[in-house]
């Protein structure tokens, strides 16, 4: 396959799924991320044939050579999505931005672009042959992973001329444990996330790597979630070490920091753009140093700070620490137009609130 061309999916159903009352169990309290479903997406592309081998298939491990590019030179990229029980429907939330940063992630690591068509289509298939994993409770959802990775078996360094994609699935509760309550969040230091030029824009599994030992440094101080600071001049917050931030001040006004190329494009934060636009906040995409951050605070004129991601959705940030010394913000408590605005946007994904933005998409 290659350009538009339409791609079939060969449909091999699990010929041993988990059973009902096993299912039922693993739901009943299913974490984040450490339970998966009883099927798999699987497509393939190679140099000169394009896309081709889809099949909806029975989960499994991946066979792979020692010598696979990915496992050499990082060629890897990924993105996470949600499915939701509306009512009697099944629905995902803005899919199509996803396939569209997962094309945008796949330009900058050189790989080749899936068909952002066949991207949904691969999602809905397995979203609808998987539906029974999908949690009854308040809060609960199937997080929807699909990725792609250099499959050729090379070791010379250049773009690879063969790649698997793959969706999985895994039914998630809160991502937080404890559900929605303030944060605290600690500021690197030492590490960043992304340079001006780098790979920052881009989801890919690289920069949750570098992140890693910031977050154990965050772990390690108390805190919930690492915060980094601009490569350029360590004064600016660029983001989480997986979600962004947002800004709220004492005249009702919104800020984040802007992209740039070294902040990921959340399709959570643009949502929170739009909602909190029609709410009537004046919203802007600046710069916020560290120091202006602990300065408002202090005021009383930086009310409330939130971050916001496909699996924590918003999640109001009640405390700072850093190596100096730590902060809080409006008490530590969640602050108002937070929690309206997470309202907003789960009532929208989960159906019950209008959608004028044609953000959820129908599955089943």
């Amino acid at each position: 396959m290659s350009g538009g061309d339409k791609l079939d999916f060969e449909i091999r159903p699990n010929p041993a799924p988990v059973s009902a009352a096993d299912r039922a169990a693993l739901l009943a309290n299913p974490g984040f991320g450490r339970v998966f479903t009883d099927h798999m997406v699987t497509i393939r592309y190679a140099e000169g044939k394009g896309w081709y081998d889809a099949r909806l298939e029975a989960r499994a491990p991946i066979p792979m050579d020692p010598a696979a590019a990915v496992l050499h030179y990082a060629q890897e990229i990924f993105e996470g999505l949600k499915a939701y029980r509306t009512g009697d429907a099944v629905t995902m939330f803005r899919p199509e931005a996803n396939a569209a940063r997962f094309s945008a992630s796949a330009r900058r690591l050189a790989m080749p672009e899936l068909p952002e068509a066949t991207f949904v289509e691969s999602l809905r298939r397995l979203v609808e042959i998987d539906q029974a994993w999908i949690p009854e409770h308040e809060d609960a959802s199937l997080y929807l992973r699909p990725f792609m990775f250099a499959s050729e078996v090379f070791l010379g360094v250049r773009p690879a001329n063969e790649y698997l994609y793959c969706v999985i699935a895994s039914p998630a509760g809160a991502y937080f444990s404890g559900g929605v309550k303030p944060v605290t969040v600690w500021v690197s230091p030492d590490y960043t996330r992304a340079a001006p030029g780098g790979t920052g824009a881009a989801k890919c599994g690289g920069n949750y790597a570098a992140s890693l030992a910031a977050q154990a440094e965050a772990i390690e101080a108390g805190c919930d979630q690492v915060v980094f600071l601009d490569a350029v001049e360590r004064r600016y917050v660029d983001e989480l070490g997986g979600m962004n931030v947002f800004f709220v001040y004492d005249d009702g006004s919104i800020v984040t920091p802007p992209l740039g190329g070294t902040i990921l494009p959340g399709i959570t934060r643009d949502a929170i753009l739009t909602l909190a636009a029609e709410a009537g906040h004046e919203v802007r995409e600046a710069p916020v140093s560290f120091a202006d951050w602990q300065a408002d605070a202090a005021s009383g004129r930086l009310r409330e700070v939130f971050a916001c991601g496909t699996a924590a959705v918003v999640t109001p940030i009640g405390g700072v620490r850093f190596p100096e010394g730590e902060f809080l913000i409006g008490g530590g408590e969640p602050g108002q137009v937070t929690m309206a605005l997470r309202q907003k946007l789960v009532d929208i994904q989960r159906g019950r609130a209008e959608d004028p933005h044609g953000w959820v998409t129908r599955v089943i």
